[in-house]
């Protein structure tokens, strides 16, 4: 039976780690702030940025939250940002996705400044991971290179399977990964036979958002599963990505559905927030 990952007690130790630093700021004079934009009710949404901002302010992080109706213009959207842009006292912008379907997500985090980019989405800031000089990473990912090194594994040399090719998780979690010498292959909804690639997998993470893709057989003995899929089913539970009852039968280590990786998520955006405040005082 796999070990637990466990993600709540991991995020809870980066908070602490957050909030030290942020008192050592705050007597500096620095509290870090991060603004939050949510476009219209989608509830997931809501309930969401309700988390960040309750998880920052516990740490010490000044948070607010602009509501903007779903119908807001984009070159409106695209104005509020620019203000955001330049006000000292705001270190770090997210955008909470989706957005509606008449604005253009691309365009709309292209406009955040880079150095407030705590998302760590901008084009300037992926191609600075790409090139191996990262100034914020994308939390999930982030949030999973720091679950592997509480459990103390080495990717040096592994044969890492990431499913799914999306920016927020599945590019930059493969970039990760090879910066830290694994061997990654990526996989998606046209890749034949995947169960051929998963089952060679020393490390499978899975960001698919397709309920139990992953069953017990696709999984190598001895593999560590990270499984980043939220699906909402029908009677209202909660489930990932992989077939956790199975696969926990044949893993080393697994994260848990819910409890893994999203609370890291969210524990990096802070962590990201701090660096942003830093960085833009040039400390």
């Amino acid at each position: 039976m796999a070990n637990l990952i466990d993600g709540r007690a991991i995020a809870k130790k980066v908070r602490a780690e957050v909030r030290e630093e942020v008192a050592h700021l705050q007597a500096q004079g620095l509290t870090p702030h991060l603004v939050v934009l949510l476009v219209g009710d989608d509830p997931a949404s809501q309930i969401y940025v309700r988390n960040k901002a309750r998880a920052a302010e516990k740490v010490g992080i000044r948070s607010t939250t602009y509501h903007l109706p779903a119908d807001t213009p984009e070159p409106a959207l695209l104005e509020f940002i620019q203000d955001l842009n330049t006000q000292d006292d705001v270190h770090g912008i997210l955008v909470q996705l989706p957005l509606p379907p008449h604005l253009d997500s691309q365009r709309i985090l292209e406009a955040i400044d880079p150095q407030k980019d705590v998302d760590g989405l901008h084009p300037e800031n992926l191609g600075r991971l790409l090139a191996g000089h990262p100034r914020f990473l994308p939390c999930t990912p982030q949030g999973i290179l720091r679950m592997l090194q509480e459990i103390s594994y080495n990717l040096e040399g592994k044969e890492a399977v990431v499913v799914g090719r999306s920016t927020i998780v599945g590019k930059p979690m493969a970039l990760l990964l090879l910066q830290h010498h694994a061997t990654v292959t990526m996989v998606h909804s046209r890749t034949r036979d995947l169960a051929a690639h998963t089952k060679r997998a020393d490390i499978l993470v899975v960001a698919a958002g397709r309920a139990s893709l992953i069953r017990g057989e696709m999984v190598k003995a001895g593999a560590v599963v990270i499984d980043v899929g939220i699906n909402r089913m029908p009677d209202g539970t909660l489930r990932g990505d992989v077939a956790f009852e199975e696969v926990s039968e044949r893993a080393a280590w697994i994260t848990p559905v819910p409890g893994g990786v999203g609370p890291m998520t969210v524990a990096m955006l802070l962590k990201n927030t701090v660096q942003a405040a830093k960085l833009q005082v040039g400390l």
